[in-house]
């Protein structure tokens, strides 16, 4: 029987994650290294990557990497091999959202949010896949969200690409998971995070709404989605793949 100590453990684990200097990538990176692993934070801005990595001294490095910038997707993962070595978790956290009605969303509006949000992951992805089977292991995690789940107003290209990750997640896992691969999602609810707090102060009418569908009255913290994230990339969820997570006090299913 395993050691109660050692349960959800990421210890020697090397973790990559992308748009991890704020936000739920932020908390994904501080719960793995509470568990114990290695973090590499990739994103387009040097300050937040850095202040993460300062809190996060010795376990956290980082690397400048735009993920929509496809093309340079396989010269970042050899760069990633050469510093660390092949991670053994991904978490594709970047991406980014656009409130406009659907009749006001233009094609390039569309190819925007997909490029970073589906394309970028994919690319990430992609281009660490063959060094995975090579290994015979590997974690994968994708952050979608409530908008893949129900309708949300004024997030159609945003919802959209949340919905295709989430096709991504079931088809990649089916291909991948003989190979030892396992590749599952989280979907979180709303989350306290500096983003969301501003939006609420400003919209108090949607903050009561929010609240009065949550069984759990409350937003969420995003350490709830960093220890799911744990979880999912550790040995006790050896059996789960090919699955989205919901992480959200009960949102999806409150009346």
């Amino acid at each position: 029987m395993k050691d109660i100590q050692k349960i959800f453990s990421l210890e020697n684990k090397t973790a990559l994650i992308t748009g991890g200097g704020t936000g739920i990538g932020k908390e994904i990176a501080k719960c793995m290294v509470k568990a114990g692993a290695n973090v590499l934070l990739t994103g387009r801005r040097e300050c937040a990557l850095s202040l993460t990595c300062d809190e996060l001294s010795d376990k956290c490095r980082y690397i400048i990497h735009d993920v929509s910038d496809t093309s340079q997707a396989e010269g970042f993962a050899k760069i990633v091999t050469e510093r660390v070595g092949v991670p053994d978790i991904i978490v594709n956290n970047a991406g980014i959202n656009m409130k406009k009605y659907s009749a006001e969303t233009e094609e390039n509006d569309f190819e925007q949010i997909m490029k970073t949000n589906v394309l970028g992951a994919h690319a990430m992805t992609r281009a660490f896949i063959p060094k995975f089977i090579e290994r015979g292991s590997g974690n994968i995690l994708f952050i979608t969200s409530m908008a893949a789940i129900f309708g949300i107003p004024e997030v159609s290209a945003y919802a959209a690409s949340k919905s295709a990750l989430l096709g991504l997640v079931r088809t990649y896992a089916t291909e991948l998971s003989p190979k030892g691969i396992r590749v599952n999602a989280i979907a979180p609810g709303w989350i306290e995070t500096d983003m969301s707090k501003k939006a609420m102060r400003n919209d108090k009418e949607r903050l009561e709404k929010i609240l009065l569908r949550t069984p759990m009255n409350r937003i969420g913290k995003p350490e709830d989605i960093g220890w799911a994230a744990v979880y999912l990339c550790s040995d006790e969820a050896a059996f789960i793949t090919g699955q989205q997570l919901v992480v959200d006090g009960g949102v999806s299913i409150g009346f």
